[in-house]
């Protein structure tokens, strides 16, 4: 069956316009704060028109959601391709919590997912992205090593929220300037510690 040459090249504009508002957008996020964005300067720095934007995004929001999510995807390939070179669930989870700090050090991420993100999208959108696009790393992390008897088991989704809460914390400390590995010693402690004995 052979592929049609105009499906395919409007595929590659559509794509290409959602990665330049994208991309766009995500710099004036960064640079800007949400709040003082304004979507003319999105068109502008990405060389589209303002239908384009409204063709492929409902609005700000839709746009900015599509950058958080991006966003999210990228931490979680990160916490991912580490947690691969491990042989067990307890080294999985603290290779992948210093995934996850190295990930969040990318310029702009802590002030996309941790502050802009839960004040423009809601915690519960934010935690509903997480699994969407990282398939709820954390959470399926600790259930692995409660089904693998490395943990003590605990109530799983308080546990992964109280852990997921204490890893944002120590990614806005590191952007504020606290030592990365401060943090990584007291993470690494608190999960070694549901090691059971």
């Amino acid at each position: 069956m052979q592929s049609n040459p105009e499906r395919r090249s409007n595929e590659d504009r559509t794509r290409a316009t959602r990665a330049a508002l994208t991309k766009a957008a995500r710099r004036l996020f960064v640079e800007k704060g949400y709040a003082e964005t304004g979507t003319p300067e999105i068109v502008k720095a990405a060389n589209v028109t303002r239908g384009a934007l409204y063709h492929h995004f409902a609005d700000k929001a839709d746009l900015f959601r599509a950058v958080v999510r991006q966003e999210y995807a990228a931490v979680a390939a990160e916490i991912d391709a580490a947690a691969k070179t491990t042989t067990s669930t307890i080294d999985a989870l603290t290779t992948g919590g210093d995934a996850f700090l190295r990930a969040m050090q990318q310029p702009g991420r802590v002030r996309l997912m941790l502050l802009d993100g839960p004040a423009i999208l809601g915690r519960l959108e934010l935690d509903a992205i997480d699994r969407e696009t990282s398939a709820d790393t954390l959470r399926l992390g600790l259930k692995s090593a409660m089904d693998a008897g490395e943990i003590r088991p605990l109530p799983l989704d308080a546990l992964a929220a109280q852990l997921s809460a204490m890893f944002d914390r120590a990614a806005l400390g590191v952007a504020k300037g606290d030592a990365a590995e401060d943090h990584l010693s007291v993470l690494n402690t608190i999960l070694r510690g549901l090691v059971r004995h």
